[in-house]
């Protein structure tokens, strides 16, 4: 496969070691913030409307990594860039997804579900789709060796920022729901603030790098999301789920853990290239178009 010669080795993020633990610490301390709001009757949607979980689960675990491979072959990036992409749609569906669900007039409950089911799977499921489809693009390494990927150390990593802080959390609310019940929103309030006030400074201290790169990942980015988008809407048209699920799995495909897929990209490739361009970008656009949808689906009846 050939790509578009563009030298994107000098796009160097500034992000020291301490920086990815701080990261790795605010995600999980966001990730157990909210696993703390999970009830056991959240996940009534798996028993009582199991079509429309393992529709969405297809959508976003299965199909959207299949999309984005056919982007890539099709817009012919530069090799970092279509790894940044294929980084994203391995990732699982991010936790603002609830609340844009719920703004969309979508099935919220839906939503929880298959953002945890989606978490929870992450482990296997994301160095799994990453290892698969960078294999399929026979993507070479800075070397010039073939890209290798260390799977056991991927799933290790997962596991720190998302499976065991949501296991925390749920435990916390299934063991001390009284006390869940008074920290949870605070706790989820100060979590994000932190981890927003984080990612700004970091954005901040590497604006120069996205300025000088912007026109090489922000078509990439913008059209990588709204394929996100439409494989979630057509899969749920295809297979005629009721409305308000339609806009569920419409709004999980298209948003996904960008703050993951940052700190995977940091742990395993340095920032270097155009990996961390693109899921930077993605981590921010990705709840801009969504909130755009959610609000014009807010203003307009849910088809039955």
């Amino acid at each position: 496969m050939h790509f578009l010669a563009i030298d994107l080795n000098q796009a160097v993020l500034k992000f020291s070691d301490d920086n990815v633990i701080l990261l790795k610490i605010c995600l999980g301390i966001v990730m157990y913030g909210v696993a703390l709001n999970l009830h056991i009757k959240d996940f009534k949607e798996i028993l009582t409307n199991p079509r429309s979980v393992v529709i969405g689960l297809l959508s976003q675990v299965v199909l959207l990594p299949a999309a984005t491979f056919g982007l890539i072959t099709l817009l012919n990036p530069h090799p970092s860039l279509a790894l940044g992409m294929i980084l994203v749609a391995a990732c699982p569906g991010g936790p603002l997804s609830n609340f844009i669900a719920h703004l969309s007039g979508g099935n919220a409950e839906l939503s929880v579900s298959l953002t945890t089911i989606t978490t929870l799977l992450s482990s296997f499921t994301t160095p799994f789709n990453f290892a698969f489809w960078a294999n399929m693009l026979d993507i070479q390494s800075a070397s010039g060796k073939p890209l290798t990927i260390d799977f056991i150390e991927m799933v290790i990593v997962i596991l720190e920022l998302t499976i065991i802080p949501t296991f925390l959390g749920m435990l916390t609310r299934y063991r001390f729901p009284q006390f869940a019940e008074k920290i949870t929103k605070t706790f989820r309030i100060i979590s994000l603030i932190i981890f927003v006030i984080f990612i700004v400074g970091a954005f901040v201290d590497n604006l120069g790098i996205f300025v000088k790169y912007l026109f090489h990942f922000l078509g990439l980015v913008l059209a990588h999301n709204l394929v996100a988008l439409l494989v979630g809407g057509l899969t749920a048209r295809v297979f005629r789920v009721p409305g308000r699920d339609l806009r569920t799995i419409t709004i999980e495909t298209g948003i996904q853990n960008g703050s993951t897929s940052v700190v995977l990209t940091m742990a395993f490739f340095g920032g270097v290239g155009g990996m961390a361009l693109i899921v930077g970008w993605w981590a921010i656009w990705d709840m801009c178009s969504s909130l755009m949808l959610a609000f014009y689906w807010s203003k307009r009846s849910v088809k039955a």
